[in-house]
Formats: structure tokens, sequence, C-alpha cells
């Protein structure tokens, strides 16, 4: 037997975030997107919603901003730096940021940032970026001589869709060996 719907109060959508934000770091955005699919999935179930549902949820997200639960630009920095460890490209970073809710200005400095960190400039992060997805995938100089050559077209096409510009993915997947990655 299906459980009938909770309605949505203050209150419930208070626990919902609260529980949210427990779990899972997020930008004041992402939480309102969250927070909202709650309420549409209630409607849909026709259970009982607060008027004035949208003040409610500013009301919430302001005071975990307030509170620091919520900081857009933390969350930016963290999330840009362990995706540049993972070997994600700055086009694919960016793109996932702006999808987590993180504005343009906000993605910009995190972006700077990371750099400042790392003590390189643009093309050098993105360098890092395509050596690190080439080991973790084992692409390219990270792959068994024998089958370098037949999946060369393969380990291309994966850092491309990576986000990586054609030259830098050439230049990763092409390199004579792991130690010829390095001198680069």
């Amino acid at each position: 037997m299906k459980r009938p719907a909770r309605p949505i109060t203050a209150k419930y959508l208070l626990n919902a975030a609260t529980f949210y934000l427990e779990r899972y770091p997020a930008t004041a955005e992402g939480l309102r997107r969250v927070l909202g699919r709650r309420v549409r999935k209630a409607e849909m179930a026709e259970a009982p919603v607060m008027e004035n549902v949208g003040q409610a949820i500013e009301a919430i997200v302001a005071k975990f901003i307030e509170a620091g639960a919520i900081n857009d630009k933390e969350f930016a920095q963290t999330k840009a730096r362990a995706l540049h460890r993972r070997g994600t490209s700055s086009r694919l970073t960016r793109q996932k940021l702006k999808h987590a809710g993180v504005d343009g200005d906000t993605l910009d400095r995190a972006m700077a940032a990371l750099d400042h960190e790392l003590d390189t400039n643009p093309a050098e992060r993105e360098w890092q970026a395509a050596v690190a997805l080439a080991r973790r995938r084992r692409l390219g100089p990270f792959r068994p001589d024998k089958d370098r050559k037949e999946r060369r077209l393969r380990d291309l096409a994966a850092m491309a869709r990576a986000g990586f510009a054609f030259d830098v993915a050439k230049k990763v997947i092409d390199a004579k060996s792991v130690d010829a990655l390095d001198e680069e």
C-alpha cells in the first residue's frame, strides 16, 4: 500500500535541507533545486503544500548561507580542485560547476585560485589534468606498448570526450613514454 505524501511545511523543508546538507556539499542554487524537487514531487502526489513555498525556500537557503553551511565560493574551489586531480579538463570543470549552480564570477575566481594554488597558468593546468586523466584511464603511454598503436584513436576520442583540445590530447597520447610526459 502506498503511503500518503507528507504535507510540505516550513519545518519539513528545513528538515529536508538539513538532511541533504549533512550528506552533500551544495551551492545555494543546488539547495533551491533540491527543495523545489521535493515540492513538485509532493504536488504530483497531491499532498498539501503551504502557501508562499518559494519564499520559505528562499528563507531556508538564506539561513544556511548565513550560518556558513552553504558557501558557493568554497564549494567551487573545492570542486574545481577535486575535478582537476581526477583529470577533468577546464572546459568540463566549468560546465560541471555551472550545472551545480555556481555563478560565472565565482567560477572565474575559483579557476584563478586553482592556478594560483598550483602555481601554474591555464595551459599548464590543462596539461596536468590531461596527464592525470591518461594515467587514471591508462591511455597512451600508460597503456602496454603492444596495444598502443591499435588503441590510439580510441584514446584520442576518450580525451576529446573529456573536453581536452585535440593538440593537448595528441601530445599526451603520442608521448613516447611516461617519463616523456614529465619533461613537457
